[in-house]
């Protein structure tokens, strides 16, 4: 039998707590937990696998995890830092092969052609893979390799072993080989789902995997489901392109922040830096919205339709009017949202409007823009900043999106 596989899928393990240690090598063998910010209420986002193998994970507290793994450090996330060395990874990784396509920060699928389509070959390409990023960015950044004839099966496949796992999955060998899983074990599945599949009777990866792809489409309530399933099965499934309808920033407010007049400067600091956004990826923003969260479980909100624009000085003065309708107390977190993205040029007016006009502030946005990438973050600012400004504000790392050099400056 020629075994042949057309995917190979790249995990980093442990990617936030292994670049803290990769950042100081005196952390390499410890436990580690990376916290989001440097306070002492502050939650891990991520652990290290001696960590992780005591209990501490996503959403431990700093007493609880030094309860269950004493002697543990921790460092707050380095945005930034994590950035560069996500990008040091991909040139380990086209060393060996090409990356053809990035899922989040520390998640990258290649597809294989030829003759690195057959296992072994694919196999060996895996093992250089490794020891690339182990010897051109830091023997603390290890990661695990799955192979498969679609995407979803080595990704699944580089999920049986961590750290440092190499492992391949093709339909001759399944679902045995992943029958141990538990539904939400499987990427793309969550609770919600799980609930719902075994409300149809499927309790079980194995019973996953028998289901007819026309059932799973009833069961997932669209197309997903049969695509999902037809990859589980090893066949290859053509995912429609998605588009970018929204740029969005939220934020948990700091102690100090944690005002009414101190949110409202919070949410307009995310505004600005969505706004910098739209002008950097070339959108104008159709809507605008606004939401908090509030000490006593309220979440206020207000939206809107908005010409299409990217200027900043009237985002803000919709974002005022929103505030303005909003009855706000004990302020908790606050998030805006900009929607309904078009492509610079696509935006058109009614059938015998002339197209829209670039605002006559739009030049003085971008040469704000410009000044800040130059000179520094906040050379030039839209009014007031908020009582404490958090780092990161608007350049955080986000499933799905990794931030530019530039988000870091605006």
């Amino acid at each position: 039998m020629s075994l042949r596989v057309s995917t190979l899928f790249f995990d980093m393990n442990s990617f936030y707590a292994s670049v803290a240690q990769a950042e100081e090598p005196a952390l390499l063998g410890r436990p580690v937990g990376v916290l989001t910010t440097d306070a002492p209420g502050a939650a891990c986002i991520a652990a290290s696998i001696d960590a992780k193998r005591l209990g501490v994970g996503m959403g431990t507290r700093q007493d609880e995890a030094r309860k269950l793994c004493p002697g543990i450090v921790f460092r707050a996330v380095k945005h930034d830092v994590c950035v560069r060395y996500h990008h040091a990874i991909l040139r380990a990784v086209e060393t060996v092969v090409p990356v053809h396509r990035i899922w989040s920060i520390d998640e990258c699928s290649c597809l294989l052609t030829g003759t690195e389509q057959e296992l072994e070959r694919a196999l060996e390409l895996g093992r250089a893979l490794q020891a690339a990023v182990l010897a051109q960015v830091s023997p603390a950044l290890r990661c695990s390799v799955g192979l498969g004839p679609t995407r979803l099966l080595a990704k699944v496949a580089a999920g049986l072993e961590k750290p440092g796992g190499l492992h391949w999955l093709l339909p001759h060998i399944l679902p045995d080989r992943i029958a141990h899983l538990p539904l939400d074990g499987l990427p793309g599945i969550s609770w919600r789902m799980k609930a719902r599949l075994e409300a149809a009777g499927i309790t079980s990866v194995r019973a996953l995997y028998a289901l007819d792809p026309r059932r799973a489409r009833i069961i997932w309530g669209s197309v997903s489901g049969e695509r999902f399933l037809r990859e589980l099965q090893g066949e290859t499934v053509v995912w429609p392109e998605t588009r970018r309808g929204m740029i969005g920033h939220g934020q948990v407010l700091t102690a100090d922040n944690k005002t009414v007049e101190g949110a409202r400067l919070v949410a307009r600091r995310l505004l600005v830096k969505a706004a910098a956004r739209l002008r950097r990826e070339g959108f104008l923003a159709r809507s605008l919205h606004l939401s908090l969260r509030l000490g006593n479980g309220g979440r206020p909100q207000a939206e809107g339709q908005i010409k299409p624009t990217q200027d900043t000085f009237f985002l803000l003065q919709t974002l005022d009017r929103y505030w303005d309708k909003l009855v706000i107390q004990r302020p908790m977190a606050v998030h805006v949202v900009l929607g309904g993205l078009l492509q610079v040029g696509q935006a058109t007016g009614d059938l015998f409007d002339t197209p829209p006009e670039p605002s006559r502030r739009d030049d003085l946005c971008r040469a704000i823009d410009g000044l800040n990438q130059r000179f520094g973050q906040d050379t030039v600012r839209f009014g007031q900043l908020p009582p404490h400004r958090v780092p990161y504000t608007g350049a955080k790392i986000a499933f799905g999106r990794i931030p530019v050099a530039a988000d870091f400056w605006e």
